[in-house]
């Protein structure tokens, strides 16, 4: 099997891609795979990191504002399409791949005036304006969320397949949480938070963490926060200006970054963080309850979608990111960590939205679309 895979920008677009990708070489290790991105995303990290080859053309995502700066990047866009025609046409692939943002409209549109068969996958509960525009040009859409499909209307087909992830099937016992804690230095008589900001930055969650921890707050649990590597020195400077030492907080283990993500996620019992759909499918998966703060410049909103997907089943709570303050969101966690009948009820819910087996889903459906062009 031959195929081009078009991601760019942000994890969120790029990991889901790289996980098809990987599961397409397990299945047919014969396959012959290579990536179109840009030079200026994090493609150009994760794709050879992952030992995949990576073809660069310069494309460039087009917002609604008319001047010189977006002509510009319109017109380098178009440009893009006939470096994307010339990489399909001398590489010959079977399918072509988008895993959402810019870089897929160019792809996209190469593909289709070569005639070779385009799928997309969209990850957010929100299409992105990409997809939109390829939808009635893609043979097959894979979504993340049911309430995707709906937002396709011009779609030809469109399949419910979930979100590659990078969450296992091994899961900790009981036991394993336990000496986990002990590990971490975590008390085992009260409630774990976990929290963590995205790739697109967490201040206001950062700040009301900073007022939670400040004012003692946290009695009645214990804090895990992610701060992200370029925060933390930040973070360790507001709390020394405060008297305060990030090693000896009060119920709180501040970390620049949590490398095994599943293993705390699973130790939590609440998780606080922002609502990419990355994020959505790992909590789902592992069946944790959560609040999610979208957010609030994401395009189309996206965020608020996706975490009004496990809100609307009782997974999940939602503070807009103009409405959080140390103090509400400290009410909104005792509220929830109050009944641990609650929490597990929250949490049961939010597994049954899980899309499990997403990849092997995408690579049958594949197998569909090439054997049918």
């Amino acid at each position: 099997m031959k195929v081009v895979i078009a991601a760019a920008g942000t994890g969120g677009h790029i990991n889901p891609g790289i996980a098809i990708a990987n599961k397409i070489m397990a299945e047919e290790p014969n396959s012959e795979i290579i990536f179109i991105g840009t030079g200026r995303g994090l493609e150009n990290d994760l794709v050879p990191r992952a030992g995949y080859e990576l073809k660069k053309i310069d494309a460039y995502g087009i917002n609604r504002k008319i001047n010189i700066d977006n002509i510009k990047r319109l017109y380098k866009t178009i440009k893009a399409i006939g470096q994307a025609k010339k990489i399909l046409q001398e590489f010959k692939p079977d399918i072509v791949i988008g895993t959402g943002g810019y870089i897929c409209v160019a792809v996209g549109q190469a593909a289709n005036k070569l005639n070779i068969p385009i799928v997309l996958h969209e990850s957010n509960a929100f299409p992105g304006v990409a997809v939109k525009l390829l939808s009635n040009k893609a043979t097959e859409i894979f979504v993340g969320f049911k309430e995707a499909k709906d937002r396709l209307p011009k779609a030809k087909k469109v399949v419910v397949t979930g979100t590659p992830s990078k969450i296992t099937n091994k899961r900790l016992s009981e036991e394993e949480k336990k000496e986990k804690k002990k590990e971490m230095g975590l008390r085992l008589d009260i409630p774990t938070v976990l929290t963590f900001g995205g790739s697109q930055g967490a201040r206001s969650i950062n700040e009301a963490l900073l007022g939670i921890i400040e004012n003692k707050l946290n009695d009645r649990y214990q804090i895990v926060w992610a701060a992200g590597k370029e925060n933390f020195e930040n973070i360790k400077n507001e709390l020394a200006n405060k008297k305060i030492d990030i090693n000896s907080t009060n119920n709180t283990k501040i970390v620049p970054y949590i490398y095994n993500m599943q293993e705390i996620m699973e130790v939590a019992d609440l998780i606080v963080s922002r609502s990419g759909a990355m994020t959505i499918t790992e909590i789902s998966e592992l069946g944790k309850p959560a609040i999610f703060i979208p957010f609030p410049f994401a395009t189309e909103n996206h965020q608020e979608y996706n975490a009004k997907v496990l809100e609307n089943v009782n997974a999940a709570r939602i503070i807009l990111d103009k409405d959080l303050n140390y103090s509400k969101l400290n009410d909104t966690i005792n509220e929830i960590i109050k009944d641990n009948r609650s929490l597990e009820n929250m949490g049961n819910n939010a597994y049954k939205v899980a899309k499990l087996n997403a990849e092997e889903k995408i690579y049958k459906e594949i197998l569909k679309v090439i054997k049918k062009s």
